[in-house]
């Protein structure tokens, strides 16, 4: 499969998670979850949303050049997902606060996927 169609993919099924994760929060874990711990589920499904969408982004600019930066942009934003929006699900839905610590890492994979996607776009290749 192309990378362009593996971001993209990866993009809509994140998207489609995204959303069915801040629905149930609204409507499942409002009533069982203290606030702060409803906060911290709903800051994960949103920076799943903008990664969805940034997935998205990068299966484009894959497309028109396969720019190796955009490759590993998408590489980059499909970790922070798993490693930033997975560690505050589980870190709401548990209570077990080291997956706290794991939160940093997936924001810096972050980070470093929208660097990577701004050299590609743009920056020398």
């Amino acid at each position: 499969m192309a990378m362009d169609r593996v971001f993209g993919s990866a993009g809509a099924v994140s998207g489609l998670i995204s959303v069915a994760a801040g629905a149930f929060g609204a409507h499942a874990l409002k009533a069982r979850l203290p606030p702060d711990q409803l906060a911290v589920f709903e800051t994960g499904a949103r920076y799943q949303t903008y990664h969805a969408l940034a997935l998205i982004a990068v299966a484009w600019v894959v497309s028109r050049s396969p720019a190796p930066q955009a490759v590993w942009a998408g590489w980059f934003f499909l970790a922070g997902t798993v490693l930033f929006s997975g560690s505050l699900y589980l870190l709401a839905l548990t209570g077990v606060r080291w997956w706290g610590a794991v939160t940093p890492v997936g924001g810096v994979s972050f980070i470093v996927g929208w660097a990577l996607l701004a050299w590609a776009m743009g920056g020398t290749r």
